[in-house]
């Protein structure tokens, strides 16, 4: 044989243990890993509210279908509970039965007609993806509403066109697509434990995405819903009217700013991916003034026109509060002049998540629409659905409901009353009532409550509180919030819960009043240590109180720490506790620590009610930030001297005190560090 009719090493590479390697480290590096997240967080989502995961494959697919529901059963590395989890291939006594009666090819799809249930996961394997029992299955799946992931070898294949998603290793060596395969299942499975908080290994977070695990960020988010033009006249009060005892409102300034669907679009722009609003306008001032409005802010406009006016909302403005509000509704609102397009029909099919503002128009009942959002639902999109009482019912599959507590009494009328217990019981009539996989029901500024269904176990987001702060536009943001997340693939419960914070950060920065002027947008209550807490400093020195400061790294913080900090808060009237960046311990407690990282230590410290705030520094001593506190006393815990702590001297240069509390007795994070060690060597 010669040179040129040389076998590629690549198609025999099991012939050269060096190609062989090569070759997989070459596909390795191809293998969809942002997608197996997003089906790990998803697999979650599924397992823990009771669904099950199916999973079938022949041969070596077969061993690795069974090493999938293994550690779905037992464990990757960290303990949790189990799941139900099925290798279909694995009671060879029904399988052999199946073949025997109704032939090979239904081996699988009996079982997943037995097993299956709409919203279960099937999951098939196939190096060649034409096995005619895997595609039997995987049609099964489909037909019974299950939702079907294929782990394939190169395409095209028949198995791609009968799964909702595929991840597919391109590589001719059946050996290399089944390696990838093991891979892959071992991502799913560390990405399935990370969404549900247990999985604490350095290098299963490979795979764990601290900001956006969307793997393409060019889809967009596509609102659908009917547009206001919102107006605020802003004005102020000087004396009252000679003619009537009211008040008379001078110098008005009037700014002008989408409102209904369009603040939803404006308020879903610049989380990192574009942004379609598919409304009706009117062709009139008051349209064209909306649409330029909505271009303005980076908005891609499908307008499928609207024969009277849009409708405007006015709210007259006086120091930051609303006196009062004026509607103007025309005409038959929401009545579109022209259906959906082909290409429309396709923007809304094809988005990365679906957020229908329903204001009680006509758009979200406009059949194109509707079939549309159908369409995008059978296609696995998640669609949000922000309800109006007089709004179109949702769409069957919708992936969430956001009504707000007045909106859920009004579809729940039945229950009477108010409170936590009440709007529970209010979710979960809507559930039962309304097509769609969860509810949560926002409370304002006690948060939201997430129920993903009827008898389970509510999950509540509490929120902070905001003082005076313009809540208008609110529960858009909210929902804009959880639409993105859930575009990236965020478990429900983790969209809710940052969705909750987001809405919260809205608020204390302004609210809608800052989307129409960014320069009246207030100081974020996540801006800890700056100008925000440098006043509130100032306000307590004004009145004569004392600041305290503390540093250390509390590290598994422990009752000696809670009982320092106490001391130290009862020396004074606001308390800061100086923590030490994760590099900054490493340095002082050794390569294994911190334990807990940094921003972690922060939260439970800044929830302490000794606490009033917390500032991570970053140098290898807190002279820095405390330069910039210049607090009246600083504390430290231990034995010390005054000679053994090099900030005593700096503190005392602004006429500040250092003190020395004493530590609980037999209080050590090392310790207990240590008694874990020899707990778990036993």
């Amino acid at each position: 044989m010669n040179a040129a009719s040389a076998p590629n090493p690549v198609n025999t590479p099991l012939a050269n243990g060096y190609d062989h390697v090569e070759h997989l480290r070459s596909v390795l590096a191809t293998l969809d890993v942002p997608k197996l997240r997003r089906w790990g967080q998803r697999l979650a989502e599924v397992l823990r509210r009771g669904g099950r995961c199916l999973v079938a494959g022949n041969g070596g697919s077969a061993a690795e279908a069974q090493h999938l529901t293994s550690e779905l059963l037992g464990r990757l590395r960290d303990d949790r509970e189990p799941f139900s989890a099925i290798a279909l291939h694995a009671d060879t006594s029904s399988l052999t039965a199946i073949a025997n009666d109704f032939g090979y090819e239904e081996s699988y799809a009996r079982q997943v007609r037995a097993h299956g249930r709409p919203n279960d996961i099937l999951i098939v394997l196939s190096t060649s993806g034409n096995s005619p029992n895997v595609l039997r299955a995987a049609q099964e799946g489909l037909e019974r509403g299950l939702e079907v992931w294929a782990l394939i070898g190169r395409g095209p294949n028949a198995l791609t066109d009968l799964s909702c998603e595929a991840v597919r290793v391109e590589s001719p060596s059946t050996a290399t697509v089944q390696e990838c395969h093991l891979v892959a299942v071992h991502l799913l499975c560390a990405s399935v434990d990370i969404a549900l908080g247990v999985s604490t290994s350095t290098d299963i977070r490979c795979v764990d995405a601290t900001t956006s695990p969307a793997s393409d960020q060019t889809a967009p988010i596509v609102v659908v819903g009917d547009a206001v033009l919102d107006q605020d006249l802003v004005g102020k009060v000087e004396r009252l009217s000679p003619e009537a005892p009211v008040p008379v409102i001078d110098d008005v300034v009037k700014l002008s700013r989408p409102g209904g669907a369009g603040l939803a679009a404006v308020l879903a722009v610049g989380r990192g991916r574009p942004v379609i609003l598919v409304t009706a306008l009117s062709a009139d001032p008051i349209g064209r003034e909306l649409g330029d409005l909505l271009r303005r802010n980076g908005i891609t406009v499908v307008d499928l026109g609207l024969p009277t006016p849009n409708p405007v909302k006015s709210r007259v403005r006086v120091d930051d509060r609303t006196l009062l509000m004026l509607s103007s509704t025309l005409g038959q609102w929401g009545q579109v002049c022209r259906p959906l397009n082909a290409e429309e029909q396709a923007t809304i099919t094809t988005a990365a998540a679906l957020l229908v503002s329903d204001y009680g128009g006509g758009i979200s009942k406009d059949p194109a629409v509707r079939a549309a959002l159908d369409t995008a639902v059978a296609a696995r999109v998640p669609v949000v659905w922000d309800p109006h009482p007089r709004g179109a019912t949702p769409v069957r599959g919708a992936r969430l409901i956001t009504p707000n507590t007045r909106e859920a009494a009004h579809f729940a009328p039945g229950i009477d009353g108010s409170g936590l217990h009440t709007d529970i019981d209010r979710g979960r009539a809507l559930l039962c009532d309304l097509p769609a996989e969860a509810v949560a029901v926002t409370r304002g500024s006690a948060g939201a409550i997430l129920l993903t269904a009827a008898g389970t176990a509510p999950i509540v987001v509490p929120s902070t509180p905001v003082r005076g702060g313009d809540t208008c536009g609110a529960g858009d943001c909210f929902a804009a919030a959880v639409t993105h997340l859930l575009a990236d693939g965020y478990l429900l419960s983790e969209a809710v819960e940052h969705a909750v914070w987001d809405a919260t950060e809205y608020v204390a920065c302004g609210g809608v009043s800052a989307v129409l002027d960014p320069s009246a947008a207030r100081s974020s209550r996540k801006e800890r240590g700056s100008a925000g807490s440098r006043q509130e400093i100032a306000r307590i020195r004004a009145a004569g109180g004392t600041v305290v400061a503390t540093g250390g790294c509390f590290d598994l913080l422990h009752s000696g720490h809670i009982s320092l900090l106490e001391q130290a808060r009862q020396l004074g009237d606001y308390l800061v506790v100086l923590l030490n960046d994760d590099d900054s311990v490493r340095q002082l407690k050794g390569p294994e620590r911190p334990v807990v990282k940094a921003t972690d230590r922060a939260a439970v410290l800044a929830a302490l009610s000794s606490v009033d705030e917390v500032v991570i520094f970053t140098e290898n001593t807190p002279e820095s930030a405390l330069s910039r506190i210049r607090p009246d006393i600083y504390v430290k815990g231990g034995d010390y001297r005054l000679s053994d702590i090099p900030e005593a001297d700096l503190v005392k240069s602004w006429g500040g005190q250092t003190v020395v509390l004493p530590y609980l007795e037999g209080r050590s994070t090392t310790g207990i560090i240590k008694r874990i060690a020899n707990e778990t060597r036993r």
